[in-house]
């Protein structure tokens, strides 16, 4: 994600690999705050509820930190385990923190998932391993609040059943594009590449809260539903 006139940091806290992107310096401080006190409360929590962290189902949650209930919520509407959007729900939580710092631009990328709340356009790139459209093209964010997640069978380092080289969703926020990237990459596999892809976009728009999903499978492209303005990249 590249955008003039903004302050960019790269940060790591555990599991949390994240791209800070705002037009104020305190946001990037907020954000930081943020995730490293939302993922102390999870961690608390786990070790009381170790379903929550196994279970490749949703949990109910009672009397949970609002980053697990959160979690717990968005894995219900996509039918996953819970822990499929942590790392949407950290980035939700993160921007909510850089908003109410007085934030214009809030963009938390944390490992591949991105929420964005934005007065500009923003840039982000396509990611499907060594496939060629990962290093030519990408999306430009123009309508804010917007989540957007990748899963993929092939090149992510995140547990999947299917075999798609990715699948991109955009959705109300991070954490449900990030339960719902998993489950619709969970359908993708066998020989039946358009009829596959066609059952996974049906999947895909039937959660409540997506807005549109862009498939990767067998070099096939399939996308459905609300898909941000495409644009070229220039990799690094």
């Amino acid at each position: 994600m590249t955008n003039e006139k903004l302050f960019k940091h790269a940060f790591r806290h555990k599991e949390s690999d994240c791209t800070i992107i705002s037009d104020k310096e305190c946001g990037i401080e907020a954000a930081i705050s943020s995730i490293g006190h939302h993922r102390g409360l999870l961690e608390e929590y786990i070790k009381e509820h170790p379903q929550f962290l196994f279970s490749l189902e949703p949990v109910a949650v009672d009397s949970a930190p609002e980053v697990a209930r959160l979690m717990a919520e968005a894995s219900k509407k996509a039918d996953v385990g819970p822990m499929a959007a942590v790392a949407g729900v950290l980035a939700d939580l993160a921007v909510e923190a850089m908003i109410s710092a007085g934030c214009k631009v809030a963009v938390v990328e944390n490992g591949g998932e991105v929420y964005a709340i934005s007065n500009q356009p923003i840039d982000i790139a396509f990611a499907a391993g060594d496939e060629p459209l990962s290093k030519e093209m990408g999306f430009r964010l123009k309508e804010f609040p917007m989540g957007v997640a990748t899963s993929s069978g092939q090149f992510s380092h995140a547990f999947s059943f299917g075999d798609a080289e990715a699948v991109t969703i955009f959705a109300v926020d991070a954490g449900v594009a990030d339960a719902a990237a998993t489950a619709v990459a969970n359908l993708i596999k066998g020989d039946d590449v358009q009829g596959v892809i066609r059952q996974a976009l049906d999947r895909a728009l039937s959660i409540d809260g997506v807005k549109g999903v862009f498939i990767l499978y067998r070099g096939v492209v399939g996308k459905a539903g609300q898909i941000p303005e495409l644009i070229k990249v220039n990799p690094p």
